[in-house]
This record gives C-alpha cells, sequence and structure tokens, in this order.
C-alpha cells in the first residue's frame, strides 16, 4: 500500500494504525531517526499550514495566494509550489469541499499524491558486478562532503564491505588531512596525493589499488570549486575518463553533497552541479539541524535526482539511507494529529 492511500486512512482517524506500519516496515530505530531528525522541518511545515487555516473563511484568490506564500516559507521551491497550488486547486474543484477539514485533507494528499508520481529510481547506491564500485562525491566546501564521505565508508565497512577512499580533493587546505582522520579512525586505507596535485593522478592510483586488492568501494572525495565551474567540468571529466579506463564498468555514482540548512540555496548548487556533471544521487546533510528540509521535494521536482542518504545527527550512523515513506510522513504527521 502507498502512501497516498495510507494518508487517507490517517484522517479518517486510523494515524496510529499508519505510523505503526510504516514503523514496522523501515524498523523502529529508523522511524525513530527520521522522528527526531525531521522536528524542526515538520514544526516549520505544520505552523505554515496553521497559520494557513486560522483564519480560514472561504476558498478564494486570497486562500490560494496565501497557500502559495505557506509552501514558499517551506522551501518547497517555487516550481514545486506552483504545481502543489495548481493541483490543490483543481482537486479542491473536483471534489467540491469547502469545509476547513476537508480542504486541509485535500492539501496534505494532493502533496503526498505528487511526490508520489514524481518519485522515481532506487534511493540504494549502485553497484558494480564487475569490479569495485566507484563512488565520486562532489559538493561546494562546507557542506559536510568529506564527512558524508567517512560516514558511508563506516556503513560499507560494518556491512563486511572492503573499502578503500581517494583524497582528490588536493586543492582545499586540511581535505586530504580530515580524509586521514577519518581513515584512521574508522581503519579503512586512504589513497593520497601531492598537496596542489593532480586530482586525476590520485583517483588513478585508487582504482588500480582497488583492482589490484580487491576492494568493493573506492569512495573518491573531489574538489568543489564551483565558482570556476569548467575548470570543474574538466577535472570530474578526467577523472571520469581514467576510471572508465582502468575500471569495468567505469563510475557507479557520482554523489552531490548539499547542506539542507541553506534551503533554497541547496537547490540552486544542485542545478549548477547537474550542469557541470551529471549527478547521480543526493546527500542532504545537516537536515536535523534545520527547518528548511522541505527542499527535498523542490530537488526531486525540479531535477528528478534520488535523495540518496539524509543526515539527522551528528553520529556516523546518523547518515541514513533515504526513505521517502518515512520523510514523507514525517513531514505532515503533525498536521494529521491536529485532526483527531
Amino acid at each position: 500500500m502507498g502512501l497516498f492511500d495510507r494518508i487517507k486512512r490517517a484522517f479518517t482517524g486510523e494515524d496510529a494504525v499508519v505510523k505503526e506500519e510504516i514503523e514496522k516496515e523501515s524498523s523502529p530505530i529508523v522511524f525513530d531517526k527520521y522522528d527526531k531528525g525531521m522536528e524542526k522541518t515538520r514544526k516549520n511545515f505544520s505552523d505554515r499550514i496553521a497559520d494557513l487555516f486560522s483564519g480560514f473563511r472561504e476558498i478564494d484568490e486570497d486562500f490560494y495566494e496565501d497557500l502559495e506564500e505557506a509552501f514558499i516559507s517551506a522551501d518547497v521551491g517555487f516550481n514545486m509550489t506552483i504545481a502543489l497550488t495548481d493541483a490543490i486547486r483543481d482537486n479542491i474543484e473536483e471534489q467540491n469541499v469547502t469545509r476547513m477539514d476537508d480542504v486541509k485533507r485535500v492539501v496534505i494528499e494532493t502533496m503526498v499524491r505528487i511526490y508520489e508520481q514524481n518519485e522515481s529510481g532506487t534511493h540504494e547506491l549502485n553497484t558494480n558486478p564487475d569490479g569495485p564500485t566507484v563512488i565520486l562525491f562532489v559538493g561546494v566546501n562546507g557542506v559536510g562532503k568529506t564527512t558524508s564521505v567517512g560516514k558511508i565508508g563506516y556503513q560499507l565497512k560494518q556491512d563486511g564491505h572492503k573499502v578503500l577512499m581517494a583524497a582528490a580533493d588536493t586543492f582545499r587546505a586540511g581535505a586530504v588531512e580530515q580524509l586521514n582522520v577519518w581513515g584512521e579512525r574508522l581503519d579503512i586505507p586512504v589513497v593520497t596525493g601531492p598537496e596542489q596535485g593532480d586530482p586525476a593522478s590520485v583517483v588513478f592510483d585508487a582504482v588500480t589499488q582497488a583492482n589490484k586488492e580487491n576492494y568493493d568501494y573506492v569512495l573518491v572525495d573531489t574538489a568543489g570549486r564551483l565558482q570556476t565551474k569548467a575548470n570543474l567540468m574538466k577535472e570530474l571529466e578526467k577523472i571520469k575518463r581514467i576510471i572508465e579506463r582502468e575500471n569495468p564498468n567505469g563510475v557507479q555514482e557520482v554523489l552531490l553533497v548539499l547542506d539542507a540548512t541553506t534551503g533554497q540555496n541547496a537547490l540552486i548548487q544542485a542545478k549548477q552541479f547537474n550542469e557541470a556533471t551529471e549527478i547521480t544521487g543526493l546527500v542532504l546533510t545537516k537536515l536535523d539541524g534545520t527547518a528548511k528540509g522541505g527542499v527535498v521535494l523542490g530537488v526531486r521536482y525540479d531535477l528528478d535526482i534520488p535523495v540518496k542518504y539524509v543526515g539527522l545527527g551528528e553520529q556516523a550512523t546518523d547518515l541514513q539511507v533515504f526513505d521517502a515513506e518515512n520523510y514523507m510522513f514525517n513531514l505532515i504527521k503533525d498536521v494529521i494529529d491536529e485532526e483527531e
């Protein structure tokens, strides 16, 4: 049963049952991480909806303008806001609802339905059946890129995989040292090169070692100089060419790391990086520290790139594989609770 059908049931008083089903399917630990990690985003969204309906009198143009403002304030993005508002208007007219509770139900159900319609692709990492799985991590400085490399490396190792990390961000002061610290802490080897050296050379050494010593994963930390997009594009293309030459099936993932606390700036970065290189997935860090987690909706709608991981806390295990159903339910559940 999809989330849309579950949300319809929740509005008829089965919220506790729906929560129990989602929690059981995802494991209580994962559900609890989403519950706590999305607290600020959930409160922001529920407060916006509460404000919208606090002075509700009738369905008119003022209502739809206020609805758009609520979505924009919740950081779901301009294009997603327009699509949501248009769809909500159509559904309200089609169902001929006028009561506040019914209108609120239509708003939430439409949100879930549009997200499900745009939800495509897998949130699991693509893997290489004929050699090491190579994952490139890209993103501007300060978003948590190197930390994400370390945390995902930790999780892969915990799952029994042999992991190698490559410090190809040779231009940022401290980047190589930071990855080395992660490597020592996790007992995962790190391939490095000279400071200000050629990142592609580091990647070549890493892929060569991975093939020779039968590593399962190679996690590559790359530079994020977005202000020189042309140079960044050439650098990433060179890295990809070397990997494709040395590794069966080339690169499996190019993961863009975004800081959720930056809200719509994260969406702008995603668009710019996607122009520089083909992004296969997103890592959204610091979701637990922001009320701007609605940006997940905007990124999905505008770019059709799957979110692969979300940061729901400081611990290595708090960087969770993205669960769309958990995300959507924990975003809207306070609105549903108000109906009981």
